[in-house]
Order: structure tokens, then sequence, then C-alpha cells
């Protein structure tokens, strides 16, 4: 009888017992509800549309004279060693091409991940955002983002995880190889376009010199190329070569012209002089290396850089470190 009893008993639904596990259940659902619906600075591009875009697949813009190089078919460089950058409002990954001596003396930033340190912050690339947070906050102005010389992607990815448009150029197949797993690791395949060239004041080719073990030191110039390195094995090869006023449609909108190519600077800036003499307002801001050593192993030097420059407009220039900064005053 006693237990008839209690089979007849009403179920307390809202005990505490239960009650706590309803609410607990709540919070789990409404968090979870949360975090699905919120969208991520850079949304992750998923891989089957890697192949439609022109970096990825070699598909050429009908407004350019040269096709994008072909990430997507490319062989894979290994092994990768990539790592996020330090102290960035607008972080992204890189990869090195160059490793230093292993494993007796390692490239510096392998050494850093080993101790469970990000990458070191590259100026470039802190330089790259800050301009063109200022161009995009204060002066309203939208564009693309031009990297001559882009190593390995630091200034290029820069741009591109703060949703800017890049096009990059740079002639060193195994730089480029590194450019292609950035842009894959930072998922900014709808912004960046790769170039295998070298840009100058004429298309066709010229005579590039790769240094082995210094990919970020080769150049145009022999000189220019073993001027820090002179141990160091060199390869002569044959790159494509092409002006950017003729990469570049007059109605494309530029914001910012970075050059670094070991003092070769000269002569992509004269096959920029279209560009460069767009109206103030229009014209891009100008980052580029101006060391002399540099630019007189190419025949050049920053007093005739300076001249051209002011010849188009760019009359007020200063120095930082060993680039110069350069912006249209009329």
């Amino acid at each position: 009888m006693a237990n008839a009893w209690r089979r007849n008993q009403p179920i307390k639904i809202l005990n505490p017992k239960n009650l706590l596990l309803f609410v607990c259940t709540s919070l789990l659902l409404l968090a979870f509800l949360y975090l699905a619906s919120q969208t991520p600075q850079n949304p992750i591009i998923p891989a089957k549309n890697l192949k439609k875009n022109p970096t990825f697949n070699g598909d050429s813009f009908p407004d350019r004279p040269i096709k994008p190089f072909d990430c997507y078919n490319t062989p894979q460089a290994h092994p990768v060693f990539a790592n996020i950058v330090e102290g960035l409002k607008y972080p992204f990954l890189y990869s090195l091409s160059d490793f230093g001596n292993l494993p007796e003396k390692p490239h510096k930033n392998i050494v850093r991940t080993l101790k469970g340190k990000p990458f070191r912050r590259p100026d470039i690339s802190a330089t790259v955002q800050e301009v063109l947070e200022k161009m995009k906050g204060e002066e309203g102005r939208t564009g693309i983002f031009v990297d001559v010389g882009a190593n390995v992607g630091m200034a290029s990815f820069a741009a591109a995880v703060m949703g800017f448009k890049v096009l990059s150029f740079e002639p060193v197949f195994e730089n480029l190889q590194r450019i292609c797993e950035g842009i894959y690791f930072n998922r900014v395949g709808e912004l960046v376009e790769v170039f295998e060239a070298a840009t100058s004041d004429h298309s066709g080719n010229i005579t590039f010199h790769k240094l082995v073990g210094r990919l970020d030191n080769s150049a145009v110039s022999s000189v220019g190329a073993k001027m820090a390195f002179k141990s160091n094995e060199e390869i002569v090869l044959q790159v494509k070569s092409i002006p950017l006023d003729e990469m570049i449609k007059e109605s494309e909108p530029v914001l910012l012209l970075k050059i670094d190519v070991q003092g070769w600077e000269y002569h992509v800036l004269k096959g920029a002089s279209k560009l460069l003499s767009r109206k103030k307002g229009e014209a891009p801001y100008l980052i580029y290396e101006e060391d002399e050593r540099l630019l007189q192993a190419s025949n050049s030097s920053a007093k005739e850089i300076r001249e051209f420059l002011h010849s188009v407009g760019y009359r007020q220039c200063t120095q930082h470190a060993t680039d110069a900064h350069c912006i249209k005053t009329n």
C-alpha cells in the first residue's frame, strides 16, 4: 500500500535540481547562438572557391597584360614554417622562404617560434597598416595597394587583412610559393593578385641575380645583390619585366605604392610615370627604399629619383631609416 501511495503522487517538475539544469542548458544554448551569429574579421574562403580566383588558377583578368601567378597548380614548397606576426592591430601569418643555416644557425624567427613567440613584426607591415588606416579613416579614400618587390608578402598581407585589394609583384619563385601559402593561411584569395614579374621602365625580360640563402637580397644588379652577403651563391636568370603603367588602368584608384627592389627603384618609378602624374588626391602615397649604395649599383642615385619625383608633383618626401615617404603636393 505504501508503494502504491508513492506511485500516485504528482511529480515535482520544478524542483531545485531540475530548475538548475534548465537554467544551465538555456545559458549554453544562448552562448552557442551568440557565437554562431558573429562574423569573423577575416571570413574563411571555402577551398572550393579558391580555384575561382585568378591568383589560384592562372586565369587572366581581361585588363591585365600578364596573367597572375598560378598558385593553385604550383608545386607546394616544403617544409613550411609559418607563424603569426607580433604587435600589429591587424595580425596576419606569413611563411619563411629562407631558413638560415640549419641546424647550427636557424633563422631568428624559427628560434622565436621554438620559444613559443610569434614572428617579429616587420617595420614595413606596421607602416603599411598605419598609412592605409589613416587614408581610410581621416581621408575616406578607397583603392588598392601595389606592392613591388613583395618578397614573402609581409606588406601585401598587412593590407589584405584590412580588406584592401592588393597587387603584388615578385620575380623569385621560392618567394611566390610562400606568398601563395600566405594567401591561403590568411584567407585573402579574393583580395590578392600576385604576378611573377619584376617591374621596370620597359617590357620584356631582364637579367636577375638570385642570392641563395638570402632571397630578400636578390636584385637586378649583381653588385647590389651581393653587397651585404658576398659569400652566398648567386644564380643568374631571366625574369619578366613590365611597367606599372601597363598593369594598372587609369580608372583604378591606387592608395599606396610600396617599392623595395634593391636599387632598381628609379626604373620602377619611371615605369609608373602616368600613375604618379595623377592629380593630388588621386595619386598614391609613395614608399620606396632609398639606399644610395644599392641605387649606385644600379646606375642611379637618390638625387636622380628626387628630381624625377619633383617633375611629377611629389615635392614632399621624408626619410624613415632607408625608406622615403612621399606625397603629392600639386
